[in-house]
C-alpha cells in the first residue's frame, strides 16, 4: 500500500466486497441485506418488540454505538448487552462464553431482531447468543470476517461476510455497513457533498 493513500483505497475495497448469504447458503444482494434488517427490525418494533446487539471488543463499541442510533435517530427499541457489572458477574458465574446467551434468555421474545458482529465469526459467546436467540424465536443477521467458513455465517437468516483478514478493516466496514442501514431507514442521501447540496438548494 501507499501510504495513506494506499491504506484508504484498500479500506474502500470492502465494502463493495462485502457479500450476503442466507441460512441455506443462498447469495443475495447487499441491497437486499439492507432491506431486511429495516423491514425486520421496523416490524420487530412495531409488534411491541426490539433490536439487539452483540459483539466483543470493537464489535462491543459497535453494538452499543447502533443500539443508540437505531434508538435515538432510527425511532425503533434498541438494546446492546455491554453493561459491565452484568458481562462480569455473568462471566465469573457462568463463564464469558454465556455473558450474551444468559442476558438473551432474560430479554429476548420471539419476532425480535438480533444482530450478531464478530470478526472473526468464531467467538464462542457470540455463537452462543445466536444459538439462545434461535430458541427464543428470533430473527438473526450476522456480520463477520477473516475466514469465509466461520461458523457465524451459517448461523443467521441474514449473513454478511467482509473478505478481510485485518480487524481495522473488518470492523469499520461492518460500522459502515451498520450506518448505511440506519441513514437508508432514515432517507438519507450520501451521494453528493455538503458543498453540492448547498448549491443546489
Amino acid at each position: 500500500m501507499d501510504g495513506l493513500s494506499g491504506y484508504f483505497a484498500e479500506l474502500a475495497k470492502f465494502g463493495s466486497a462485502a457479500c450476503v448469504t442466507t441460512a441455506g447458503g443462498e447469495a443475495v444482494a447487499l441491497d437486499d441485506f439492507v432491506g431486511w434488517v429495516i423491514a425486520t427490525g421496523r416490524e420487530a418494533h412495531a409488534n411491541g418488540g426490539k433490536l439487539m446487539f452483540v459483539g466483543n471488543g470493537g464489535s462491543a463499541t459497535i453494538a452499543s454505538h447502533m443500539a443508540v442510533d437505531f434508538s435515538k435517530s432510527g425511532g425503533m427499541r434498541a438494546l446492546a448487552f455491554n453493561d459491565g457489572a452484568f458481562l462480569t458477574c455473568f462471566g465469573n458465574d457462568l463463564g464469558y462464553e454465556n455473558v450474551f446467551a444468559k442476558q438473551l434468555e432474560l430479554h429476548a421474545s420471539p419476532g425480535d431482531l438480533l444482530i450478531a458482529i464478530s470478526s472473526s465469526g468464531r467467538s464462542p459467546n457470540i455463537l452462543n447468543a445466536v444459538a439462545m436467540a434461535r430458541a427464543r424465536g428470533c430473527r438473526i443477521a450476522t456480520l463477520s470476517g477473516f475466514q469465509p467458513d466461520n461458523p457465524l455465517r451459517r448461523r443467521g437468516d441474514y449473513n454478511l461476510y467482509v473478505p478481510a483478514s485485518s480487524y481495522g478493516f473488518v470492523e469499520i466496514s461492518h460500522l459502515a455497513v451498520c450506518h448505511c442501514i440506519l441513514d437508508t431507514a432514515m432517507g438519507l442521501e450520501w451521494d453528493t457533498a455538503p458543498e453540492a447540496r448547498a448549491a443546489a438548494e
